[in-house]
């Protein structure tokens, strides 16, 4: 009989110690081995089935937890609650309402975590409901999850009238209500309350000092700090890491050092101030000094050496890692993503077992980002739970590498959408030239009721800048203003630049001038347009004023000065601005430098000057370059040198249809019409197609668009008759060349 008894506590004692470890193993993610152990288990209680439901939930594997829950043999009030916890962890507020609906019994816990779920959503009529439906109201932890619910949600008013009805309060009814307007950074109505709350508790203090480390006002957390009667190890790491935040580590380490009584969790504040501020060296040896170490140390410790770019240094203390998690893997894996590594990275990614959503993106993020379409579609369709991020990074993927037909069809395929999913495709349609269709995007983006961020409309200005569509422009300018971003620098730069490419250069320096902190692209944007609408000496006098307020100019800012020089025709200037790029500023001449200084050049006859500018350039010349000087040389006659410099032009882009028909003309003008013919047959074996060429305008809010040779333009005639009057007029008054020629694009 007493060995029997014996055999029975020692099933129980195991059982016991299993149900420990699996709780153990869930707590830190291990939810595999949790499962491992579980099936491995012959005798099981309410109390396992209760842990590995409990695992599941909290480790995002919700589906998991409800199959547990319906396979119980017997399901207790415990099993009931802990499902409807589990919901309520995951915010699954549906399947926790349906679930508590069908509790055969409920109890005070049952309710509190029903009124929470509603509560953490922000649905408090339907918590409220819940609370006015509860049968005992006497125990006040019902209470305190409605006033933090109201609490949470700003509501602080309807906080306060629930706190004051309360028949009974303790001390965490206080703190709920206190909590509620820390959080939520109301730190004068937080002091006030403070000062009533009868008995306060480190708790109390704990939030008063979390709150104005929120605020960023560290000195009254210090001062708050000072003032408690029993710091806990809450108060010191909470201290420690506002100091660490702000960049305050040496005061951060003062701290930790007097600390009476250091945990993991203090240890793991200081490594993380030091990673934070890139003083890795002293984080790591303060790791090796470690008592004890969990998997946030470790992890804390392998992305400071990844963000530093020390990645033989983090996969050396991966390997050492006695369990590597998935953060930790995750976290090298972007550092190889980083470096362009994507094969180490794949390599990691496919040792490690058990994968997170984080883990999946980092790894198609890195295929992505290096234009490795095929490989991310490949991993994605591989991907057992895709969130919104996922696809995301695939739209902003095929954006980056032009695809942009793909990109809509994985926009289409996508169930829920957020703001990054809209603004990936509408900037990726901008980026791409495709600005109509940016703006058609737009605008479905606002019927489908998804509103606009200062992002958006940077990115739909700009399509409209380029389509130089002033009236849309114009509409956008509004809706910005009612949405409250005019205020952003960088839908402010939008305006600049689409006021500047409309030719409304008061418009856009009034744009200018209401920016409260301008940047270096403001003022390029704006010398930019007062370039290309011809105002020259404003543009120079912008850029001395941009130099006396102290804004050190980059190359695009040359860009625009060479280019203002050109149109106005200020050579010596521009020849001077040109000359000072490398003795003033440092800055090495790139090929769009020249390319103005060609167009400088050749716009003042120099076109001799200018091929010698180009023929000994440090850089090879680029289309651009050419483009320049061949322009310059049709226009001032120099048939020969426009020779060479199509031939040039036809080197740098052997595949656009503009440079051979620009050649053939070139031969046609000079009769050389065997040339003609054998550019012609170029053209066929290399497979060039002629596209026909388009333009547009706005006219009434809408733009047209005309394309050559299209019969089905309404108006035709009329557009073609105004076109030759027009032409007939330029080149009157100089602005064409008085070539005979044979092919004209």
């Amino acid at each position: 009989m007493k060995s029997k008894l014996t055999s029975i506590a020692e099933a129980g004692n195991l059982v016991f110690s299993q149900n420990l470890r699996i709780t153990h193993l869930s707590k830190a993610g291990r939810i595999e081995e949790a499962v491992r152990v579980f099936e491995k288990m012959t005798r099981r209680n309410t109390v396992t089935w209760n842990s590995m439901i409990s695992g599941y939930a909290k480790n995002g594997r919700v589906g998991d937890a409800r199959r547990h829950f319906d396979e119980m043999p017997a399901k207790n009030l415990v099993s009931w609650n802990t499902m409807l916890a589990g919901y309520l962890h995951n915010d699954l507020v549906e399947d926790a309402a349906n679930l508590f609906d069908r509790m055969p019994k409920r109890d005070l816990f049952s309710w509190t975590l029903m009124i929470t779920c509603y509560s953490r959503v922000g649905d408090l009529g339907k918590a409220m409901q819940l609370f006015q439906k509860l049968p005992d109201k006497s125990d006040p932890v019902c209470w305190n999850a409605m006033i933090a619910g109201y609490a949470k949600n700003k509501q602080f008013l309807d906080a306060r009238k629930l706190f004051d009805e309360m028949p009974v309060k303790d001390l965490i009814s206080y703190n709920s209500m206190l909590a509620g307007y820390t959080q939520n950074e109301e730190m004068r109505l937080a002091s006030d309350f403070f000062e009533q709350i009868p008995e306060r508790d480190v708790v109390s203090w704990n939030l008063m000092i979390e709150g104005f480390v929120q605020v960023g006002d560290l000195n009254m957390a210090g001062k708050v700090f000072g003032q408690i009667p029993n710091p806990n190890v809450v108060s010191w790491v909470t201290m420690l890491s506002a100091f660490a935040r702000n960049a305050r580590v040496d005061d951060a380490r003062r701290l930790f050092d007097v600390m009476p009584v250091r945990n993991v969790v203090a240890w793991n504040a200081m490594i993380t101030g030091y990673v934070q501020n890139l003083r890795i060296e002293e984080g790591y040896q303060l790791f090796l000094k470690m008592p004890e170490r969990n998997s946030i140390s470790w992890t804390t410790m392998i992305d400071g050496f990844v963000r530093v770019g020390l990645l033989h240094k983090a996969r050396e203390l991966l390997e050492k890692m006695p369990y590597k998690n998935v953060a930790a893997q995750t976290a090298v894996i972007y550092g190889y993503v980083r470096s362009v590594r994507l094969d180490d990275a794949r390599l990691l990614f496919d040792r490690i077992g058990c994968r997170d959503t984080v883990c999946w993106n980092t790894m198609i993020s890195g295929y992505a980002q290096s234009g490795r379409m095929d490989d991310a579609m490949e991993l994605m369709l591989k991907m057992p739970k895709k969130d919104v991020v996922s696809w995301n990074i695939l739209i902003a993927g095929y954006c980056q590498t032009g695809e942009m037909s793909k990109a809509v069809e994985v926009f289409d395929r996508m169930v829920k959408k957020n703001l990054v999913s809209w603004n990936s495709l509408v900037s990726g349609f901008t980026q791409n030239g495709f600005y109509m269709d940016a703006l058609r995007y737009f605008l479905s983006m606002n019927r489908e009721g998804m509103k606009p961020d200062h992002a958006t409309f940077a990115c739909v200005l700009s399509a409209c800048a380029n389509l130089a569509a002033l009236q849309a422009g114009g509409q956008l300018h509004q809706l910005t203003l009612k949405n409250g971003h005019l205020n952003n620098l960088f839908v402010g730069n939008g305006l600049i630049a689409l006021y500047s490419k409309c030719g409304r250069v008061i418009e856009a320096k009034q744009m200018f001038d209401e920016i409260i902190w301008v940047d270096i692209i403001s003022w390029n944007s704006l010398i930019a347009g007062y370039a290309i609408n011809g105002h020259g000496k404003q543009a120079i006098q912008l850029f001395h004023e941009m130099e006396a307020d102290g804004l050190r100019p980059d190359e695009i800012t040359f860009v625009g000065v060479l280019s203002a020089c050109s149109h106005a025709g200020l050579i010596d200037k521009g020849v001077e601005i040109f000359h000072s790029m490398t003795s003033e500023y440092s800055i090495a001449p790139v090929s769009e430098h020249y390319s103005c200084m060609v167009d400088l050049l050749g716009r003042a006859g120099r076109v001799e000057e200018a091929y010698k500018l180009v023929s000994e350039m440090p850089i090879e010349a680029n289309a651009g370059t050419w483009g320049a000087l061949l322009g310059a040389s049709r226009i001032h006659c120099n048939l020969e040198l426009a020779k060479t410099a199509a031939e040039k032009l036809l080197e740098a882009e052997p595949y656009k249809t503009s440079n051979y028909v620009t050649l053939s003309n070139i031969h046609a003008e000079a009769g050389r019409w065997d040339e003609v013919e054998r550019i012609r047959k170029l053209m066929k074996e290399r497979g060039v197609i002629k596209q026909p060429g388009c333009s547009w305008i706005e006219v009434n809010n809408k733009v047209h668009a005309f394309f050559a040779d299209d019969p089905t333009q309404p108006r035709l005639s009329e557009v073609c008759e105004t076109l030759k009057r027009l032409t007939v007029k330029m080149r009157m008054i100089g602005h064409l060349p008085e070539f005979d020629t044979g092919l004209v694009d």
